[in-house]
């Protein structure tokens, strides 16, 4: 089988982690070091050396007597969070085309990851283009405090690690909208907890106005986000407060039912 075209800004380090946790895991029994170095082309220290770093991470493990190297299990902990992720996005896929056949606008569903939002599902709109495109796509990234989605989630943080996030984060400005100051975003996140949805108005992109609600687990913490998104012409605060944030909360609220959470429980 042809390998992929390397990218552009092809990392050989990276390629070479890759190459040996493929060889790893095509040896069920073990394989060792010597092996691995031979397969590859490798340097035995070269591989000594990612092998250690991979150990270290639990990413690769020996045993105990022959000294084989085997997959470790934080990749099975990285499996289960990628099926736990993949599970999210099928059950709450029904609601969000729901959502999106009702309101006519696109439609995201978010996880928060490092401070950022990251983009695992999006329906798009069914109206005619406005001259707006939005820049979201799947696998795609953005600062967390000028997007509704992340808003929302990050409203439900814990005292410190908000803190924690004001401070690394700085609360750049991306639009001349953007909440840049520690206590107004503090006071905002306040009222964002308590109304249970939050809204962007146009502080990420210019001419795009979203609104946004968590998605919560069967404990009834917040491990996801939607939002309807739109050009803010159509998309307007009296919209808003008439109509859409009655439609993300219910929407929200039904992923998380189908998700196991029940309030009072």
């Amino acid at each position: 089988m042809a390998l992929p075209r390397k990218p552009s800004n092809h990392v050989q380090t990276i390629e070479r982690v890759s190459r040996i946790l493929d060889m790893v895991g095509q040896n069920p029994q073990g394989i060792s070091l010597g092996d691995i170095a031979a397969g590859l082309s490798l340097p035995k220290g070269t591989v000594h050396r990612i092998l250690s770093s991979l150990s270290h991470y639990g990413f690769v493990r020996q045993n105990g007597k022959a000294r084989n190297y085997f997959l470790g299990l934080k990749l099975m902990d990285l499996g289960t969070r990628l099926a736990n992720q993949l599970d999210l996005r099928r059950t709450a896929e029904p609601a969000l085309r729901a959502l999106a056949d009702k309101i006519r606008e696109t439609v995201h569903l978010v996880l928060l990851d490092n401070g950022e939002i990251v983009y695992i599902d999006k329906i798009e709109n069914h109206q005619g283009s406005s001259g707006l495109k939005m820049a979201s796509r799947l696998g795609a990234r953005n600062p967390a405090h000028c997007c509704a989605v992340g808003k929302a989630l990050l409203s439900h943080l814990p005292a410190e690690a908000l803190e924690e996030f004001i401070r690394e984060k700085d609360l750049l400005p991306r639009t001349a909208n953007t909440i840049t100051d520690p206590d107004r975003f503090r006071d905002h996140l306040r009222t964002v907890r308590s109304q249970g949805y939050a809204i962007d108005d146009e502080e990420n992109e210019r001419g795009i106005r979203c609104v946004a609600a968590p998605v919560l687990n069967e404990k009834g913490i917040p491990i996801a986000a939607i939002s309807i998104s739109g050009p803010s012409v159509r998309i307007t605060k009296k919209l808003i407060q008439d109509v859409l944030r009655h439609e993300v909360i219910r929407t929200a609220s039904e992923i998380s039912h189908r998700l196991g959470y029940r309030e009072g429980r």
